[in-house]
């Protein structure tokens, strides 16, 4: 039977940790959520990140605009924070609207206030096996999960089933970094069966109720589930077979409580370290 790998646990110490950095600053991080529309989703999102900034005394500004925003309406409103001072994190929730370019958004935030490592700037160094600024949240959270319970990565075989750039593709790079033997599933991957029975560290990304069962693991496989789905009573659940792969698993994450705790712990985390680098001569 597996060990279970819990987020909430690790994050509580780490954001418990981040608290006592933050309490002896004189100036709070702040940290900058855009909202576009009226997304039910995004709105509990950002209320959760916001929340979870005020207990750790970082100052949150949510700012709200409507579904017919023009493009440039936001690409301007995106450059008033970047040269807000007192901003030191801009995060942009998705999904936008389909009149709008993620993607020249998301680069239209200056590299060194690029809280979700979306821009190509910190996602180069990433590729590069350099380092950015800050790395992806829910990459981030899932390697500090791994060292917290020390489980090695350096020789391993990692799978990662998901070539999102949120998770998928970050993901994959930073194991390389630690020297992982590295295999990218997606959904035009063949015998994808014969790939995860190979796996000593499989992540599975790709938000597909049971999409990894007992019989496509091997013995002591260390299972990092990222899905985020719906069972037939609204509960919330994950990419894997939670009950029959945790009897092969030596370590699992559950859902909830496994990698989302971790995603937001990180989100915190990066906009304080946004705020040291914006501030290296007044924090040592």
């Amino acid at each position: 039977m597996a060990q279970i790998i819990d987020g909430k646990l690790v994050s509580k110490k780490i954001l418990e940790n981040l608290s006592d950095e933050i309490l002896f600053l004189a100036q709070k991080p702040c940290l900058a959520v855009i909202i576009v529309g009226n997304d039910s989703a995004s709105k509990i999102y950002v209320n959760l990140k916001k929340k979870k900034a005020l207990e750790l005394g970082i100052e949150s500004i949510v700012v709200e605009m409507p579904e017919t925003v023009s493009q440039e309406e936001l690409l301007e409103k995106i450059e008033q924070l970047n040269n807000d001072k007192k901003v030191n994190a801009i995060l942009v929730q998705l999904p936008l609207p389909q009149h709008i370019d993620t993607k020249i958004i998301l680069e239209k935030i200056t590299p060194l206030k690029d809280v979700d490592c979306f821009h190509p700037y910190n996602t180069g160094h990433i590729a590069a096996g350099t380092k950015p600024y800050v790395y992806p949240c829910t990459p981030k959270g899932i390697i500090r999960l791994l060292e917290y319970y020390n489980i090695p990565v350096e020789g391993k075989h990692a799978v990662v089933i998901g070539r999102s750039n949120i998770v998928g593709r970050p993901l994959a790079q930073m194991l390389l970094n630690e020297n992982a033997t590295v295999t990218i599933c997606h959904s035009r991957t063949k015998n994808l069966e014969e790939i995860t029975k190979t796996a000593d560290i499989l992540i599975s990304a790709v938000g597909q109720r049971n999409l990894i069962k007992a019989n496509m693991v091997k013995d002591d496989v260390v299972v990092i589930d990222v899905g985020m789905n719906r069972t037939e009573d609204n509960k919330l659940c994950g990419d894997v077979d939670f009950y029959n792969v945790e009897k092969k698993a030596s370590f699992i994450t559950p859902v909830p409580g496994g990698v989302g705790p971790m995603t937001i712990c990180s989100l915190m985390q990066n906009t304080f370290d946004l705020y040291k680098l914006q501030n290296k001569n007044q924090v040592t």
